[in-house]
């Protein structure tokens, strides 16, 4: 069934109404929600909004570099224009329901350039275990500075301290001899040839020190946001509130994988720690003018990324 699935992807058709579908739900679900967006947008200048924009697409980039680092240290170095094709064009697998539209479409994008498919899904599934190591890293690290001391007294749901114990967890998985051991095992019960190259702990912290740029990025994004809604608290303290805040709220909808790219279970988490600065009122703006952003985000990168894939084009036009 799987192959069958596999083969059928390799058609230009297939992959175009792939893109097409993709495309259509991620733009979807700014347009479900345009008269709230419109109401967001009013609250905010446009330089806030620019900023952002520009923090947005930082995010997404310095994800897919953290992604690339783990690729190459498998023993995959795609030049950064490949990789931006297969990392930000399969990103769009998020926006269809189910993780596994991810995996698929990068692993037939990256199959074009040469790349074993267990290689591709295994440094996506290793970029994803980097991600939640350091957004777990954020949460014990970064939000208690913004709570004074991180007491559920303060307004964060008791359930959030679990990402902060399976930080350290999390931790001992990304050490090499472990990680490639649990691979190894997981590949043989997929039925699929071992990793020609282990992880090396080189490769791992490189992956490692974009992902917390990343996070960075969107952390930056989340304040912008909610400073220029006037919150009264001061700078410091609100960017740890929001480097915090969205980490736990990505781990919280990354873990809801039944929801497209997180939607719905990321926004109430967020919502319920950026309301705490600004307000049950404030947080609604801030929570939808996030999502709206790392979606255009995600588009531009994706379009970017196909235009400067000539042979693709041609390839695509040449099928209809």
């Amino acid at each position: 069934m799987l192959s069958r699935l596999l083969g059928l992807l390799r058609s230009p058709w297939v992959r175009g109404g792939f893109l097409v579908v993709a495309l259509g739900l991620a733009v979807a679900y700014v347009v479900r929600d345009r008269a709230a967006i419109a109401d967001a947008w009013a609250r905010l200048d446009a330089g806030a909004v620019l900023a952002a924009l520009a923090l947005s697409v930082a995010n997404v980039a310095l994800a897919g570099a953290s992604w690339r680092a783990v690729l190459a240290d498998l023993g995959s170095p795609l030049p950064w224009r490949g990789a931006a094709r297969v990392f930000f064009v399969g990103q769009l697998g998020r926006y269809v329901p189910g993780t596994v539209f991810q995996f698929v479409a990068q692993a037939e994008l990256a199959r074009d350039l040469g790349v074993p498919r267990r290689r591709t899904g295994s440094a996506l599934a290793v970029a994803l275990l980097v991600s939640m190591t350091t957004a777990g890293l954020l949460v014990t690290g970064v939000l208690p500075l913004a709570l004074g001391g991180g007491s559920p007294a303060a307004g964060v749901p008791a359930w959030a301290g679990w990402v902060g114990w399976a930080a350290p967890l999390l931790l001992v998985l990304l050490v090499p001899a472990v990680l490639n051991r649990l691979l190894a095992v997981l590949l043989r019960l997929a039925r699929q040839e071992p990793l020609e190259h282990p992880l090396t702990a080189r490769g791992l912290l490189a992956s490692a020190g974009w992902a917390l740029a990343s996070w960075a990025a969107v952390g930056l994004q989340v304040f912008v946001l909610a400073h220029a809604l006037g919150s009264g608290w001061p700078a410091g303290r609100l960017l740890a509130l929001a480097l915090g805040g969205y980490a736990l709220a990505w781990v919280v909808g990354f873990l809801v994988v039944l929801a497209p790219a997180g939607a719905g279970a990321r926004e109430l988490v967020l919502a319920a720690v950026v309301a705490l600065a600004v307000g049950g009122g404030g947080a609604a703006v801030v929570v939808l003018g996030s999502r709206v952003l790392l979606t255009a985000a995600d588009l531009l990168l994706a379009l970017g990324a196909l235009a400067t894939a000539p042979g693709t084009l041609a390839r695509l036009r040449r099928a209809r």
